[in-house]
């Protein structure tokens, strides 16, 4: 392992139920809140009324920011900004799943920036207080609710970058997986694709003895393997729903990182996809993790070994490391259509044409990957065998 410091001050309040912690966790902070949500399924489930009356039995006032984006736009996030800025926002509630937390995030730490928040993302400034806030999550997925970090697209320049700050932990997020529950199955699909991805950009490393981080992602990627058939079978069981968000979160919130160094090229290369093609984001880690995993398992075919022994249980009698490691892979994509995940670009109408701008997007800050460092020849490699 190499020397690491691990911090995570969010308070996870996780059960059924657990929204009655609400108004003494918000109050804590203030109590002039904006509340960030995404489309109407806040309101169709109900969550939204059981809010609002939150608020008005507490003195608790608030304004409100609809419509965050499922790649949440910077533009979005200007709106926000103003909006605590007019109102003397306090406190920020953010109801939802990633895009609506990452969304808060930058609101949070744009409200005290007098720039345009795009230089945050963009490194240009760097935030030094941010104002806090608390998260109702609604999808299992990003991990977004008890980390710092937060994705944003920008639709005008055709760009979405990661960024974070230890200033925009949430202070608390409440998990309540009946909240999950109308989630509709081809989110489910996506959110559990996610969660995954995060594990295997964790997973793959060149970090020696790591036993109990490897342990912990094989554990997480089987929990999700073994759970996903019986949840897309079943949108409202509430044990497959439990563990599918416990594990979003785990995967996610740093633990898995410590002592390691992740990969993360695959996210680069599907946030310049969706950043162009405004594709689901989970939609564009199914088709692209298996064909990166391809093109880099000669970096250390060893791990691919034990990712297809330890998580898919290839039987590895008379067979090369290279045929294990292929099966295994194989074995990925096979699990990835079996829960109606996307498989090829094609899916989604992207084709040759779009090859070059794609690389160059997503190598617009430099070079990518720590498993194994990819050039410009890599990604479009990677993205021709996409299509």
């Amino acid at each position: 392992m190499i020397p690491f410091t691990y911090y995570n001050p969010t308070k996870l309040i996780f059960g059924k139920g657990q929204i009655k912690e609400l108004a003494t966790n918000l109050k804590e902070f203030g109590d002039k809140v904006l509340l960030v949500y995404g489309g109407g399924s806040v309101v169709k489930s109900g969550l939204y009324d059981q809010i609002i009356n939150i608020f008005k039995e507490n003195q608790i006032e608030w304004k409100e920011l609809a419509g965050v984006e499922p790649n949440p736009r910077v533009s979005t996030a200007r709106e926000g900004i103003k909006l605590c800025r007019e109102n003397n926002i306090n406190v920020i509630l953010a109801v939802g799943g990633g895009s609506v937390i990452d969304c808060t995030k930058l609101i949070s730490a744009g409200v005290q920036y007098n720039g345009d928040p795009w230089d945050i993302v963009l490194g240009k400034y760097v935030p030094t207080n941010a104002l806090p806030f608390g998260t109702i999550l609604t999808l299992a997925a990003t991990g977004s609710e008890m980390n710092s970090g937060s994705v944003i697209t920008n639709w005008e320049t055709k760009e979405k970058y990661g960024w974070g700050s230890p200033l925009v932990y949430p202070k608390f997020s409440i998990l309540d997986p009946v909240n999950t529950f109308t989630v509709p199955l081809n989110q489910t699909v996506y959110g559990m694709v996610d969660i995954m991805a995060h594990v295997f950009e964790q997973y793959f490393h060149n970090v020696e003895n790591s036993e109990v981080q490897d342990g912990f992602c094989e554990t997480i990627l089987k929990t999700v393997i073994h759970t996903a058939p019986n949840l897309i079978k079943d949108l409202n069981c509430y044990e497959s729903r439990e563990t599918i968000l416990f594990s979003g979160t785990l995967a996610l919130n740093r633990m898995l990182s410590m002592g390691i160094i992740g990969d993360w090229a695959t996210h680069n290369i599907e946030h310049a996809v969706s950043a162009v093609h405004d594709i689901p984001h989970g939609g564009g880690l199914a088709i692209i993790f298996p064909k990166w995993m391809r093109h880099v398992r000669n970096a250390n075919i060893s791990k691919f070994k034990r990712f297809a022994i330890n998580v898919f249980n290839v039987d590895a009698n008379g067979k090369t490391d290279d045929e294990i490691a292929l099966e295994g892979i194989q074995k990925l994509e096979d699990f990835f259509k079996s829960i109606g995940a996307p498989s090829r670009l094609a899916d989604y109408e992207i084709n040759e044409d779009s090859i070059d701008l794609l690389s160059e997007k997503a190598m617009a800050r430099g070079s990518i990957g720590q498993f194994r460092n990819l050039t410009m020849e890599d990604v479009k490699t990677i993205l021709k065998s996409c299509l």
